[in-house]
């Protein structure tokens, strides 16, 4: 019996968006920086006008979670990602998690090009918009689980305190953290509306 057969491809979104981005990482290995940043990293033109003139940053709005610095900056994302998305699509569904992660690549990258002309990329955004929408996972009729508290504190907190110390054009990575939590957070609330209502 062939063992292979065993195996389930038991969460495809995250599993495909996995190997979407490992590819993404190799194919950064065979082609010039330049041509990687056309198509994987979020960065301002000259001017933000020039920016938005750019067919191709509509693109990048959404495709800057596919590309990674690394394989370390991919394995720290992707532990996360494997562990949490599994249980969000179960919960959630397919559809609904490829429109969260959307949102989110779109809401992290239009806050990258506004704030900042530093180019970036990953999917850290996605992480913690993953986190704090698997703290709704636990949630009972009327009740707030003390779990969703504690992962806002923590991980939002944490977050805002990072980036009021690095100041600057440095801060950047830790507002696209805090901007995919409260993605994270915005639906957990809207898709759990009806669960939170007191009985």
């Amino acid at each position: 019996m062939n063992p292979f057969r065993r195996i389930q491809y038991n969460a495809p979104v995250t599993i495909t968006f996995a190997f979407i981005c490992l590819a993404v990482l190799g194919f950064a290995q065979l082609v010039s920086m330049s041509t990687y940043q056309q198509f994987f990293t979020v960065y301002r033109g000259s001017t933000l006008w020039n920016t938005f003139r750019d067919p191709l940053a509509y693109i990048r709005f959404f495709t800057h979670v596919l590309g990674h610095a690394d394989l370390n900056h991919y394995i720290g994302n992707f532990m996360i990602i494997l562990l949490v998305g599994p249980l969000l699509e179960e919960r959630y569904g397919v559809k609904v998690l490829v429109v969260l992660i959307a949102i989110t690549a779109l809401a992290t990258g239009l806050l990258h090009i506004i704030m900042t002309p530093v180019p970036k990329h990953g999917a850290s955004g996605v992480v913690f918009m993953m986190m704090l929408l698997g703290s709704f996972t636990n949630l009972q009729r009327g009740r707030v689980p003390l779990t969703l508290i504690l992962a806002m504190i923590i991980f939002i907190g944490r977050e805002v305190v990072a980036a009021n110390a690095a100041g600057g054009a440095s801060n950047i990575a830790y507002m696209s953290h805090i901007v995919g939590g409260l993605c994270g957070a915005v639906a957990g609330f809207f898709i759990n509306k009806e669960a939170l209502r007191h009985e």
